[in-house]
């Protein structure tokens, strides 16, 4: 009897831990509309180099959901850029029908490259994302993988740690291994940096994807 009375405790612990767990990682968010904006910041990644125009994951993510997206990638941008650039950016979209309904944010790349303290990198993507949310801006952020010419060499890359802690610390909703993942495969690439057409095609499906398991976008 004790034995069993036990078991029924450690199962009752172990659904309540798993519970916060899930509850701390889980973000759920309403649908938007196929006429909702969005604005993609970010660098080259996004700025979709490597493939021609048309073929940047932005503009794929924009025919597939019906979504008006604005591709705010400038190439060679770092995180500081992306900050500075922002308050334009909210002001040409300040209100009415041209209101940001989604922020997503894909910057670090050039830091990492550049050798930008992480502590500059993560407080500058904070302020990007306080901003936002003080302007009732919903956002999510893009993880970006970290600086390993030997992982890319091999085929493995893994998304920079900055960024789920950033998350949680945050309360954002985070997209990762979308970009470690494409990056890792030679067939996915333009060069050691950036995908090709093919890999940002994979980019905005994983990126949908991402979008609908959060409540972005309503699954089909």
């Amino acid at each position: 009897m004790l034995t069993k009375v036990i078991s029924r405790h450690a199962i009752v612990i172990c659904w309540i831990v798993m519970s916060v767990v899930a509850c701390g990682r889980d973000y759920r968010y309403t649908p938007l509309p196929s006429t909702s904006n969005v604005v993609i910041l970010g660098d080259s990644l996004t700025f979709g180099t490597g493939a021609a125009a048309g073929e940047d994951y932005a503009s794929r993510l924009a025919s597939n959901t019906g979504w008006n997206i604005v591709n705010a990638g400038v190439p060679g941008n770092t995180s500081s850029d992306g900050l500075t650039r922002l308050a334009g950016l909210l002001a040409e979209h300040e209100a009415g029908e041209q209101k940001i309904d989604l922020l997503i944010i894909e910057l670090g790349g050039n830091d990492f490259l550049r050798r930008v303290p992480e502590t500059e990198t993560v407080n500058n993507l904070k302020s990007i994302l306080n901003q936002a949310k003080a302007n009732k801006i919903q956002t999510a952020l893009i993880a970006i993988p970290e600086f390993s010419p030997f992982g890319a060499a091999f085929g493995n890359l893994s998304d920079h740690p900055l960024y789920e802690k950033l998350a949680e610390e945050t309360g954002t909703p985070l997209i990762e291994d979308v970009f470690s993942n494409v990056l890792a495969k030679n067939s996915l690439k333009a060069d050691a940096i950036h995908p090709n057409a093919e890999g940002y095609r994979v980019v905005a499906s994983e990126l949908q994807n991402a979008l609908s398991d959060l409540g972005f976008l309503r699954k089909k």
